[in-house]
């Protein structure tokens, strides 16, 4: 049996009454139902900061997913990014607790058996202030095109 170590995380962060801003919990959701590998968890998540590190530790790879509003993006946009040239998405930087970046750093200073390979995925959205179940209609027009998109990175960064 593989210790956790060697397994690999996909995790989903968002708010799922917020709009948008669930685009990444429901991304992951579809994805578990389209990737069968036993040494691939999915989870999700409405928590940032501190609790990201309890959350991923153990983990030789994680893959988040999540959303982000950026001042020139288009709506529906896939970014991909590592830590080294991360932009702050919705769930990875936080208002009230530290930010992603110093979360990660302290849990590397604590010896916490943080992940090696970490990596950023994350949809430009339209709203995520306004209480709704459901995606605006410009990303849930858009929303096969995007699990499309977030699908093949993901199963690039897994299978490898």
């Amino acid at each position: 049996m593989m210790n956790q170590k060697a397994k690999k995380l996909v995790l989903g962060m968002g708010n799922d009454i917020l709009s948008d801003d669930g685009i990444g919990l429901m991304l992951v959701r579809d994805l578990a139902n389209r990737i069968n590998d036993q040494d691939v968890k999915f989870e999700i998540s409405c928590c940032g900061g501190l609790e990201i590190m309890e959350l991923i530790k153990g983990f030789k790879t994680v893959v988040f997913v999540d959303a982000i509003r950026t001042r020139n993006g288009s709506p529906g946009e896939v970014y991909y990014f590592r830590p080294s040239d991360f932009r702050e998405t919705s769930h990875l930087s936080n208002l009230h607790d530290i930010n992603f970046l110093t979360s990660i750093k302290l849990g590397t200073a604590l010896d916490l058996d943080l992940p090696d390979d970490l990596h950023i995925i994350a949809t430009e959205i339209i709203e995520d202030m306004e209480f709704s179940d459901e995606l605006t209609p410009p990303l849930k027009e858009k929303y096969p095109e995007i699990l499309e998109k977030v699908l093949d990175i993901v199963n690039g960064i897994i299978l490898t």
